[in-house]
């Protein structure tokens, strides 16, 4: 079983959450009025923050009523599903400008949420790490990613623009991994060479 922030963690839930600052720190490397995919979701956070910013988000959670915090943003799609023990809620084609994952582990999705990303479309992922079991819950090795865990995960696959792993003292005691990462479009289709390499604005 995963690790919900629903179970595990404190409670994500909460309309009034801030955003990640990670995933904030990110948010303008996503493509002007991209599709976004926010897995585990909670009542929605981020949905609301990347709708904010002028993204459409579907946002996929196995708690209803959480989801049910959303249910009149006419940009953020809900879908009710346990993507764990059930099948994936969306079409195999089904492709997003950024997947967004915040503490929320099940190592099998790894693929799934790789593939669900368009061109240049951007993976932000934020989650536990092991030596959280020192600090507080999560403390099962199933929900802490190893160290450089989230690298190998996207290793020959996307374009890596920002990784950490290490501690926070706030909003409370933790340690976390974190990724931003790209999935770079062909720079020499059609047989034209790209004239520069792409530019990711590190300054946010």
């Amino acid at each position: 079983m995963g690790d919900y922030a629903s179970s595990n963690v404190p409670s994500s839930h909460s309309t009034l959450a801030e955003p990640s600052r990670w995933v904030r720190r990110w948010t303008h490397l996503v493509t002007s009025g991209g599709a976004v995919l926010d897995v585990a979701s909670g009542a929605g956070r981020h949905a609301r923050w990347f709708d904010s910013h002028g993204h459409p988000v579907t946002a996929i959670d196995r708690d209803a009523d959480a989801l049910a915090a959303m249910r009149d943003e006419p940009r953020i799609t809900t879908l009710t599903a346990d993507i764990e023990e059930g099948a994936w809620p969306l079409p195999a084609d089904a492709k997003f400008a950024a997947v967004v994952v915040t503490n929320y582990l099940h190592r099998p999705l790894f693929p799934r949420l790789l593939d669900a990303l368009a061109p240049s479309g951007v993976l932000i992922y934020e989650t536990f790490a092991q030596g959280n079991e020192t600090v507080g819950k999560p403390s099962r090795p199933a929900f802490l990613l190893a160290p450089g865990e989230l690298l190998d995960v996207v290793r020959g696959r996307l374009r890596v623009v920002a990784f950490q792993d290490g501690f926070l003292a706030q909003p409370r005691p933790a340690y976390v991994q974190r990724i931003c990462a790209i999935l770079e479009t062909d720079r020499s289709a059609g047989g034209e060479k790209a004239l520069s390499p792409p530019r990711y604005d590190l300054a946010g």
